[in-house]
């Protein structure tokens, strides 16, 4: 068996907090339509709710171990294309956090503008992601 190092734990930490709240993001988009349909609206908020309960964990899981990448791959040895695309990594993230709490604030005054802060903030989701394993290979 291969050995196990802290680098193996810090980017398994790293995608389970990416799988957790991106990931969740999709399943919570499909899923939460349907509560609506059959539930109501108040099922599907609380679906929403308990479904933060496990997301925001997993966002500081990804923030923290994020860090924790950052120190590990000395960032000032890395190439301005790198470095770049770090940058718009961290913003992407940083939008995905900001429209999920706007989201959170507005989906009950204002569906449709909590709904669209909820879209953007998934893609930005994507994005970041999909940046991660750019900066990773």
């Amino acid at each position: 068996m291969l050995p196990v190092t802290s680098t193996t734990i810090r980017l398994f930490l790293h995608v389970l907090g990416a799988t957790v709240w991106v990931g969740g993001q999709i399943a919570l988009a499909g899923i939460v339509p349907v509560v609506r349909r059959v539930g109501g609206v108040e099922a599907a908020r609380a679906v929403a709710r308990r479904f933060q309960l496990i997301a925001w964990p997993a966002f500081a899981l990804l923030v923290g171990t994020g860090v924790w990448n950052l120190s590990a791959v000395k960032v000032g040895d890395q190439s301005s294309d790198y470095l770049t695309s770090l940058l718009v990594k961290l913003l992407l993230v940083g939008v995905s956090g900001i429209c999920t709490v706007a989201h959170t604030f507005y989906a009950r005054r204002r569906p449709a503008l909590g709904g669209a802060l909820a879209g953007v903030g998934l893609l930005a989701a994507l994005g970041a992601t999909f940046l991660g394993v750019l900066l990773a290979g």
